[in-house]
Order: C-alpha cells, then sequence, then structure tokens
C-alpha cells in the first residue's frame, strides 16, 4: 500500500498545534504496519535533509514555480518538502501579533498544486490530506485517485474569494460556497472517505450547533464520514523513557512523579506545599476556552490550585496571561510559545491537567496527561467525551473529571472536584493507574486507516 500524506504540520519539523501530533504519529505508525507512505509538508523554514535530492515540479503558472526536496529530517525520518512562492514564514499562519497572514490562501492553495502534482507523478494507491490547507488538491488534480481527508478541526475552512473558482480542474461546484471558494468543504464533498478524529466529534458535526455551517453538507455524505479516534506518540510521550523529564516512571510504579512534581515546581518557583499544580498546554485560542481557565483564577485560593500554562496563539489572550502572571506569580505561570522539554515537564509534574474546550476534535493533551499519571480536567465535548470518563460518575472505571458545562462555572466546578479527589491518596492513585493502563497508543488507530485504505482502494480498483 503506497500512501501520499499531505500535512501542513508534522511534529517535531513544524508543530503549531495537535495537527502536527496527529500526523506525526499516525505516519510513524502506518509506516510500522508496514504502509510505504510518503509525507509532504510546505517548506516554511528550509529545514535541512540528509541525503537530499531536489528536483523541480510542474503546476499552473500562477502557483509556481515549484521545487521539492526528499530526504531524511532528522527527528522524524523521510519527508518531502514543498517549495512554493512566498511559502516561507517564521511561522506557518500567523504573525508576530498573531493575525494570520493575509496571502494564507495563495500560499496553501500554491502547495495544494504543487500536492497535485506530485499525486500525479507517484500515483499512490491513497492520497490522504489533511484539513483545509490541502483541501484544494482534489479540485486540481488531473488524474483519479483513492482520496481521504481527515479534518482535524472544523472551525478553519480557509473559506476566501470565488475568484479561485476558475482556476480548478474539476468539482468547482463543490468548492463554491456563498459566491466564495471553501477548500474544505470542497474536500470533504469530493474525497472517499471523510475522517474525524473521534467518534463523538463525528456526532457533533453533523448538527447545527457544531457543524460550522457544514453539518448540511456532512449530513449528505451519509457513511463517508467515519470517526477515528487519534493516539498518541508513545515513543515521544511515554514517562518510562522520557529523556526530559527528571525520574522515569511506570504504570506499575509511580512512585517517580513525586520527583517531577518536585523538579517542576522548582523550577516555576513554587513551594511544595501541597497546594496541586494544574497543567495546561495549549494553543492559546478562542475553541479551547482560554478564557475559562483564566477567569477561574479569581477561584484558585478557595478550591485550591496553582496554573502552569504554555502556550501561544491569539494576542489577547496572550496579554491577559501575561498580566495575570505579573500580577499573582503564586498563582499562575506563563510561557507564551512552545518549549518541547518544558511540555514534557509539565505533563510529568502537574497533578491536574485542564483542557476546557469549547468543542475539541479529540485532544491530545488528556491522553499525553493519563499516560503520564496526571488527571484530566476537560469539558464533556468531542474526542475528550470520549476518552475521560468522570471520577464521580463512575468510581470504578474514572480516569479524569468531565465539566458539566462548557463555561466557568462548569470549569471550576470540575476542578474543586478533582482537587477534592486528589487529596485522597488512595482515590488518587485508582484515578492515575486507570488512565496509566490504557492503550493510547497509534496502533489500533493506524490499523483502522489501513481498513479504510484498502476499502476505498479496492473499490477505485
Amino acid at each position: 500500500m503506497r500512501v501520499l500524506f499531505a500535512t501542513a504540520e508534522l511534529a517535531p519539523l513544524v508543530t503549531v498545534g495537535g495537527l502536527a501530533e496527529a500526523s506525526s504519529g499516525l505516519v510513524r505508525a502506518l509506516r510500522a504496519e508496514g504502509v510505504d507512505v510518503e509525507v509532504v509538508i510546505p517548506d516554511y523554514f528550509s529545514l535541512p535533509l540528509a541525503n537530499e535530492v531536489v528536483r523541480d515540479i510542474g503546476v499552473p503558472s500562477w502557483a509556481g514555480p515549484a521545487s521539492v526536496r526528499t530526504g531524511t529530517a532528522q527527528g522524524f525520518g523521510e519527508v518531502t518538502l514543498v517549495r512554493v512562492p512566498r511559502i516561507e514564514r517564521p511561522n506557518p499562519y500567523v504573525d508576530g501579533d498573531g493575525h494570520g497572514w493575509p496571502d494564507n490562501p495563495d500560499r496553501f492553495f500554491a502547495f495544494s498544486a504543487a500536492v497535485a502534482a506530485l499525486v500525479h507523478d507517484r500515483q499512490p494507491d491513497v492520497a490522504h490530506l489533511n484539513d483545509w490547507h490541502t483541501g484544494l488538491v482534489l479540485g486540481l488534480l488531473d488524474v483519479d485517485c483513492a482520496s481521504v481527508i481527515t479534518v482535524h478541526t472544523l472551525g478553519y475552512q480557509g473559506w476566501t474569494s470565488g475568484g479561485w473558482l476558475g482556476r480548478l480542474a474539476r468539482n468547482r461546484e463543490a468548492y463554491e460556497w456563498y459566491g466564495g471558494t471553501n477548500p474544505l468543504a470542497g474536500g470533504i464533498a469530493s474525497a472517499d472517505r471523510v475522517i474525524t478524529v473521534s467518534p463523538q466529534y463525528a456526532k457533533e458535526i453533523r448538527s447545527p450547533e457544531g457543524g460550522m455551517g457544514l453539518d448540511v453538507l456532512l449530513n449528505a455524505i451519509g457513511d463517508r464520514l467515519v470517526g477515528v479516534l487519534n493516539g498518541i506518540d508513545t515513543s515521544e510521550w511515554n514517562p518510562a523513557t522520557d529523556p526530559f523529564i527528571a525520574e522515569t516512571y511506570a504504570p506499575g510504579d509511580i512512585d517517580g512523579k513525586q520527583a517531577n512534581r518536585t523538579n517542576l515546581r522548582s523550577a516555576l518557583g513554587w513551594p511544595d506545599d501541597g497546594t496541586p499544580v494544574v497543567g495546561m498546554v495549549s494553543r492559546l485560542v478562542h475553541q479551547k476556552g482560554i478564557e475559562f481557565a483564566l477567569e477561574s483564577i479569581r477561584y484558585a485560593g478557595g478550591i485550591p490550585f496553582r496554573l502552569a500554562l504554555l502556550g501561544s496563539g491569539e494576542r489577547w489572550s496572550a496579554d491577559w496571561a501575561h498580566h495575570l502572571g505579573h500580577s499573582y506569580p503564586d498563582v499562575i505561570w506563563f510561557h507564551e510559545g512552545y518549549d518541547r522539554s518544558m511540555a514534557h515537564r509539565i505533563f510529568a509534574g502537574s497533578d491536574l491537567l485542564l483542557m476546557p474546550s469549547r468543542f475539541e476534535p479529540c485532544g491530545l493533551s488528556q491522553m499525553q496527561a493519563m499516560a503520564y499519571g496526571t488527571i484530566p480536567v476537560v469539558t464533556p465535548v468531542g474526542g475528550l467525551r470520549d476518552t475521560v470518563v468522570d471520577a464521580d460518575d463512575d468510581r470504578r472505571k474514572g480516569t479524569g473529571f468531565v465539566a458539566r458545562s462548557v463555561d466557568t462555572p462548569g470549569v471550576v466546578d470540575a476542578l474543586h472536584r478533582a482537587v477534592r479527589a486528589w487529596r485522597q491518596p488512595r482515590r488518587r492513585e485508582a484515578i492515575q493507574r486507570r488512565g496509566m493502563q490504557r492503550d493510547w497508543s497509534w496502533a489500533e488507530p493506524a490499523r483502522r486507516h489501513i481498513e479504510l485504505y484498502e476499502e476505498i482502494a479496492h473499490v477505485r480498483a
């Protein structure tokens, strides 16, 4: 089975959000199962490659000139990097103020044209696309190919001017959206299978409330829409082998977590005085419910807890977090940006992990947290609902705490219940062990993807 896998992010090479981790984890697992995967990403940073092969590729004049570099990237393996005009940026999506680059449609549509050219040249059994950045590929192909598009988040659709429609080779009507061009809608309408990254999210996006304007389309494609829960990369996120943490540990012996708790508190300048630390590693955007987390700080003394926040995103949220960090340094620590080492230390050293998302297609942090014996506190949406069992609702199977409502009161109540349970050592350890013993790897999701690939490739044969 030969798969061309195109994505805008790939950990650890280009990491902005969960798309990077999901893409990397799935590709590694597919390769481990023997699938021949060519992974294609934009060449944002002129990343160095070993054994590099460079060649030009033919794309329409509006998208070129275009070239690709194929070689081995440190920390990942073989990858193909696409260079098209203006693709190179310090951040794939936003400028220093957190505003989207105004030419994002031009950049990613040119990338899509290059991906379409690669599909034509490589003739894979399946083209696997991801999110709106590659959605236009199926409108630019001049060959027939079995196709999958994964919707990691429906909130970003890449909608832009209708002037792009005239450049499409096929399926123009699928991409036309109220006079404009919607690459995600077109990709969904054109693909043989549409995968969402959790079963619950596949249900939610068929409703007007969760469909982000695409619910009618998503209902129309029927059983072509499939929910497959993501996994996590257990070679990266494994407390038994993690090189970034103070002391390794495993489900059968979690004593090492205490050393990581002490190490994290020391790094953040906080005493180990019995106040639980709530970790949060997140993009600072509306979807992630960042204001619910920041508003909860006013209640931190009464619950009590401290918040360690790592992430970047919209300027208003970062400014608010900085302000709180300066005003209440004993309650909240904030680092703007992504620090790989600190992310690992937060997962290992925190007592609880907070994910107060408004919607969450899958979420990886809650699974990473449970793998590290850190108890998740989440909202009842998407993949969070699929992966976290509320320990107050089910005392025998509970793995975390689920808010009763998606708002600040709901989040504060869930935090209060989680801290109360955390203060009971036997109950706390039982919850931790249940989360650590689950198989959160990509093995089963990869096998499910292979089944889907084989289904559509067989139909196309």
